[in-house]
């Protein structure tokens, strides 16, 4: 059973430490509930801004009761409703703010009176967007686009959208060009990124053909955190690889 938050005057510093419990603490907290919740879950959880745990003087996390209800709501929201990270997010601020907003089964949010959410199911899936917002989202031109495209840095959708996140792209690609990178040098990042999102798949297609519902909902929440900790990775290696070559 999950601890319950313990309010009221008159507890002193001694009971405050007594409640704070290590990461490991609360991943036996949550075992029971959440079987395959792991440390990196957790700490995947964290970086996107989900909950926020104190940090010890040496830089130990130290979790209250109230982070480890937060964080069982999140994990339940992602059982149960299927939902992205960032409508989580929205509804337990909402709720933060005492909003009265619910849950919709089919992964959405429903307003229950303050018109706050909506019921607009692109909450629940990726933005995409248009040429022309990307062109003035991201400050580039007409052909700065096209040369990116040809080489595969930028892709658009079927229809001729693009994900929202190719504003982040086309900024990185713009920035690095301001250093003689051209695209045709940034061809192997892409293909490393290719390469590093089939390991990805490799890892959470068995989930998504699961039978049980609830794992196939998981396969998101994985494919995400095996992603941050690609880049978190790839992050490393580059800035070790650069420390080994410039001393």
């Amino acid at each position: 059973m999950l601890p319950t938050s313990m309010g009221g005057a008159g507890h002193g510093t001694a009971a405050a430490d007594e409640r704070a419990m290590s990461i490991g603490t609360v991943l036996l907290q949550l075992r029971d509930e959440f079987p395959e919740v792991t440390i990196s879950k957790i700490r995947f959880l964290e970086t996107e801004g989900l909950i926020e745990p104190q940090r010890t003087p040496s830089g130990y996390r130290k979790f209250s009761s109230a982070d480890v209800e937060r964080l069982a709501q999140v994990l339940r929201m992602q059982r149960d409703h299927y939902l992205p990270l960032k409508v989580i997010r929205g509804h337990l601020d909402a709720l933060a703010r005492g909003e009265n907003v619910a849950l919709s089964a089919a992964g959405g949010q429903r307003d229950l009176g303050d018109g706050s959410w909506g019921s607009d199911p692109d909450r629940a899936t990726a933005a995409r967007i248009g040429r022309s917002e990307l062109l003035a989202a991201a400050e580039v031109t007409e052909d700065q686009l096209d040369e990116w495209e040809s080489y595969g840095l930028i892709s658009s959708t079927r229809e001729g959208a693009y994900d929202a996140e190719m504003v982040t792209v086309a900024k990185l690609v713009a920035d690095l060009g301001r250093f003689g990178l051209e695209p045709r040098h940034l061809r192997a990042m892409r293909a490393a990124a290719d390469r590093e999102a089939g390991l990805v798949e490799q890892v959470v297609a068995p989930l998504r053909r699961h039978r049980n519902p609830q794992t196939r909902a998981h396969a998101e929440a994985t494919a995400k955190e095996l992603a941050e900790l690609s880049v978190r990775l790839h992050s490393a290696l580059v800035q070790t690889a650069l420390g080994i070559r410039l001393h």
